[in-house]
């Protein structure tokens, strides 16, 4: 069975990877729920995703034998309530407040060291959340680099079909990525420090699978989702001669951004129980894939919803999720892509693309751009 015949689009096509949008608008406008030849139900409409993600009776499957532990993330209640209500205390709005200043410290010194010439990927979308997180959870700064790999292939793993060259890697990574924080984790049971594996550490709640798992969920959704934020904004702003407004009205352009070229794409969600959903029969134990990227550009959501306006009201856009699993690091990535883009608005309002269509890397959860090279002309 080919990709195409189980998604209903090939995630590896060229054409796809530059421009998802005109084929999630066939789709949507073929049906709200559709069946792909391979027999998964694809949700393509805002109304449908939303019922689908707030629906307490679709969930996450049972974890396969042998499976590596899982993170709340992929959890039903209650471990998922008990989990995520462990871990929120670290991103209360207060919390997220006090981060402000030292991402405003850490945006203005990668812009500083900014050549004027540069991949911005590299230089400053990708150093940027990931030094927030790395900070958070107490990662000491010699060590980030090291994320980077891992990162990159574990997220790689969050979608729905995996190249088998890439499964063995996955788990070298992953089982690299466990070990390293295994060390940390009893390093910081030892020595607690301001930090929240520290705090984490000391729950005595927590299983150590189920700490290994937050971490690797915390490292990939807490600075991956970022990354392509930034790079995705950068890229759409600059392609629209729109750049200075994200000077002016950053909450407002990162908005935009979330819905017109959302860095989640889709996800998954299982039933639990048998559900009509759109008329349909949906078995206990059946997927559908929730098309978060067809959702935000559905014309019945949104007007004129293939058009990037920097000026929309913002809406009712899925970039976060909806439900028991909305996205708990959604207030961090709003502020950091505020930070980001506002600050590089300021610093180098000529910015221009170096390469007009620069390349996407071939995830398809997580859409976000492989470099990005761009040439400052000269800093305000």
């Amino acid at each position: 069975m080919t990709p195409t015949d189980m998604l209903g689009f090939d995630p590896s096509d060229p054409g796809f990877l530059r421009d998802p949008y005109t084929r999630y608008r066939e789709l949507r406008e073929s049906d709200a729920l559709l069946r792909t030849r391979g027999g998964l139900l694809v949700a393509t409409t805002h109304e449908l995703c939303s019922a689908v993600l707030r629906d307490a009776r679709f969930g996450h499957g049972a974890p396969a034998d042998g499976e590596p532990p899982r993170s709340f993330l992929l959890m039903n209640p209650p471990d998922h309530t008990r989990l995520r209500g462990l871990v929120s205390r670290a991103f209360t709005p207060g919390m997220i407040r006090r981060l402000r200043p030292r991402i405003e410290a850490i945006t203005a010194g990668l812009l500083d060291a900014l050549p004027d010439e540069a991949d911005l990927m590299s230089a400053f979308a990708y150093p940027l959340p990931v030094m927030v997180i790395s900070e958070m959870l107490g990662v000491p700064p010699e060590d980030h680099e090291r994320f980077r790999g891992w990162s990159e292939t574990l997220a790689r793993s969050l979608d729905p079909i995996v190249p088998p060259d890439l499964i063995s890697r996955t788990e070298h990574d992953r089982e690299e990525f466990r070990a390293y924080f295994r060390r940390l984790i009893a390093l910081r049971r030892e020595r607690p420090g301001d930090d929240l594996l520290s705090a984490l550490a000391q729950v005595e709640e927590l299983t150590e699978q189920e700490l290994l798992g937050t971490c690797v969920l915390l490292l990939v959704a807490g600075h991956e989702t970022t990354v392509n934020l930034i790079g995705n904004g950068v890229l759409n702003l600059v392609r629209h001669g729109v750049l200075g407004r994200a000077a002016d009205a950053p909450q407002q352009v990162v908005e935009e951004v979330l819905r017109y070229d959302p860095p989640v794409q889709l996800t998954m969600r299982v039933a639990l129980e048998d559900v009509e959903l759109a008329g349909t029969a949906v078995p206990a134990g059946s997927a559908v894939l929730a098309l978060v990227g067809a959702a935000n550009r559905d014309p019945a959501a949104f007007a004129d919803p293939d058009r990037f306006d920097v000026e929309r009201t913002p809406g009712r856009h899925l970039a976060f999720g909806l439900g028991i699993h909305f996205c708990l690091g959604a207030p961090l990535a709003r502020l950091e892509g505020e930070i980001a883009l506002r600050a590089l608005a300021q610093a180098a309002p000529k910015l221009e693309l170096a390469d007009p269509a620069p390349p996407y890397k071939g995830n398809l959860v997580l859409r976000g751009l492989a470099t990005l090279p761009v040439r400052l002309n000269g800093r305000a």
